[in-house]
């Protein structure tokens, strides 16, 4: 257990998406005057904690290995795939859930639960996010 709790790749990541989760939560409580325990855990908002832990993960192992090792190349092509994830495809399907939000709410259908529309960023979000995590790597890696 020592050596998970002494891996950098694992805790600092870790690290960088508490505190873009903290972020979101202290940023709701300013705007809204209210504690919402689940902006620790939600997805969505700003800044991207996804973005901020893979591209954290991708700065300690570079840090750690080197800029030409084949570890810092797959995770950094492995931040790249998140962020493109997280502004492109889930920041569609929270759109299209806000329509079919809409439409449920204009006819008679039922359904159990509104569905969940904050699921993607903004590429601003995802930025701010990825620098989050590189700020991160580099002030704790070495």
């Amino acid at each position: 257990m020592n050596n998970i709790l002494e891996n950098k790749a694992i805790m600092l990541p870790i690290f960088s998406w508490f505190l873009a989760q903290s972020i979101k939560f202290i940023s709701h409580y300013i705007q809204h005057h209210r504690l919402d325990f689940r902006k620790f855990v939600s997805s969505g908002g700003m800044p991207s904690s996804h973005s901020s832990t893979a591209v954290c993960l991708a700065t300690v192992l570079g840090i750690e290995y080197g800029l030409d090792s084949g570890i810092f190349a797959l995770a950094t092509i492995f931040a790249f795939v998140v962020m493109a994830d997280a502004a492109g495809v889930r920041r569609a399907a929270g759109k299209q859930a806000e329509v079919l939000n809409k439409l449920i709410y204009s006819t008679d259908v039922k359904v159990d639960k509104e569905l969940k529309v904050l699921l993607g960023h903004t590429p601003m979000q995802v930025i701010l996010g990825a620098a989050l995590g590189a700020l991160v790597g580099i002030a704790f890696a070495k």
